[in-house]
């Protein structure tokens, strides 16, 4: 029997602050009790010590929104399952939730064990799998109801990336449909592709080709009009819906109107869009590449709005969407044309570390950092309790967090596989120091530890708020 004492921290969860030690056994959390208790004194026998004085004690991070080895645009996402996880528990996030990719054409099965041959036995840290569906017809739909019984528990759809991922109203419906009966989440990226795809067109022809222009195309209008027809697709086929990497105050006032009204509609936001704007999109030289996704940066003054979106629960979930393209051999092949830019950007590693400056800067509570990066992406994907929180039974996922250390985010610095930073030259205040996944240390005083393979794969349960 493994036994592990986390002793002297202020623990953190999003219901609790509480100082107290954790008494972690073979890979799952037995008991917390009081600093200096004699239960807590009477752990430390035959016990490994991790002296976490000063320090928060936090659930590990659970980034619902990755995309490891994606193919996009001709390249593929230049972290792979072992380099991304193991960046991933760099900063501090012991849990992702992947995309597994249906093909035109192929059964969904087929996908899911695509990704199963890219990540199993290659992960560092626990991984699990949300299903993109790209062609939905008769087959897949059957085919839904099986991934919800096998844990697989939620899908993806698109309305944007006409003649890839792009599915049209009556299929959205459709799937829609099947989740409403088989008890999955409808995930959404929601931008008109259609109009999008015109405006590009029409961009291009008037000689508009530098990245500023890939922000300038995707309109906010584009992005709030499909976020509201997909909440009225989700009313008319008694579905909940997820809509993912909100960027837009617009679409934030769509996603607070349904939840007004009593719907089953939860919203995402990612770092970039509470970090970065349009400003780093219109870099010279080229260098607005690096900022390339969709939905796009937008102009800094919807920041406000996200934030707000976050404390008031109108945005539930701070994921990633980590999608690396390096800015050489990869950014480059849009150079000249922004539509062929692949739409991505590295963050995985940095997720936790920005949301604690968020609490510094007085954007969040400490327990709504932990929400939004652990207990409700567990919980809006079937992962709670086992995982995003420290209590009895769960998995001793576990981060010590040093929140005083200063650092300088850095592409010298970081663990992604990708040639450049987001958030190159941020200096931000807190820090990961060490981190536990299912009691193994995988990072010891800003050591590496851990090994490809000790990750596991996680079946998921249905979403948790319904």
């Amino acid at each position: 029997m493994s036994r592990t004492v986390i002793t002297g921290g202020l623990v953190i969860t999003a219901a609790d602050e509480i100082h107290a030690d954790v008494l972690v056994e073979d890979g799952r959390v037995i008991a917390l009790a009081a600093h200096g208790s004699d239960a807590a004194a009477g752990w430390r026998a035959g016990a490994a010590v991790l002296d976490a004085t000063g320090k928060y004690v936090i659930p590990g991070g659970v980034d619902a929104h990755t995309h490891m080895e994606l193919p996009f645009g001709g390249t593929f996402a230049s972290d792979t399952f072992e380099t991304g996880t193991r960046a991933a528990a760099w900063g501090g996030t012991t849990t992702i939730v992947d995309f597994a990719v249906q093909k035109q054409g192929s059964a969904l099965r087929e996908g899911l064990d695509a990704w199963h041959a890219k990540a199993d036995a290659r992960c560092s840290i626990d991984y699990a799998f949300h299903m993109i569906l790209s062609d939905v017809n008769e087959h897949t739909l059957k085919e839904m109801d099986g991934l919800v019984e096998e844990g697989v528990t939620s899908f993806k759809l698109f309305m944007a990336y006409p003649g890839v991922f792009y599915s049209d109203d009556g299929q959205i419906l459709r799937a829609m449909q099947r989740a409403a009966g088989n008890g999955g989440l409808i995930m959404m990226h929601a931008e008109n592709g259609i109009a999008i795809d015109v405006l590009v067109e029409q961009a291009l022809k008037a000689g508009k080709s530098d990245p500023r222009h890939h922000g300038e195309v995707r309109k906010v209008l584009l992005e709030a009009e499909a976020t509201h027809r997909a909440i009225q697709l989700a009313r008319v086929a008694g579905s909940p819906l997820y809509v993912v990497h909100v960027s837009a105050e617009e679409a934030v006032a769509e996603l607070a109107q349904a939840r007004d009204a009593g719907l089953p509609v939860f919203g995402e936001t990612c770092p970039q869009y509470l970090f970065l704007s349009t400003d780093n999109l219109a870099e010279p030289d080229f260098e607005g590449a690096k900022y390339v996704c969709s939905t796009p940066l937008r102009p800094r003054e919807h920041q406000a709005a996200l934030w707000r979106g976050l404390r008031t629960d109108d945005l539930q979930v701070v994921s990633t969407d980590h999608c690396p393209f390096c800015f050489a051999d990869q950014k480059e092949l849009g150079r000249g044309d922004f539509s062929k830019i692949p739409n991505g950007l590295p963050g995985v590693e940095n997720r936790m570390d920005l949301l604690h400056q968020a609490v510094l800067d007085g954007h969040l509570t400490r327990r709504r950092w932990i929400d939004i990066a652990c207990a409700t992406p567990a919980r809006m994907f079937g992962l709670y309790p086992r995982k995003g929180t420290i209590a009895p039974g769960s998995d001793a996922d576990i981060v010590i967090y040093d929140p005083e250390a200063r650092q300088t985010l850095s592409a010298a610095t970081h663990h992604m596989n990708v040639d450049y930073s987001a958030y190159e030259g941020k200096e931000i205040t807190g820090r990961v120091e060490t981190v536990l996944s299912r009691g193994e240390t995988v990072l010891k005083a800003r050591e590496f530890t851990g090994h490809a393979g000790h990750g596991q794969y996680i079946p998921r349960g249905t979403c948790q708020f319904l």
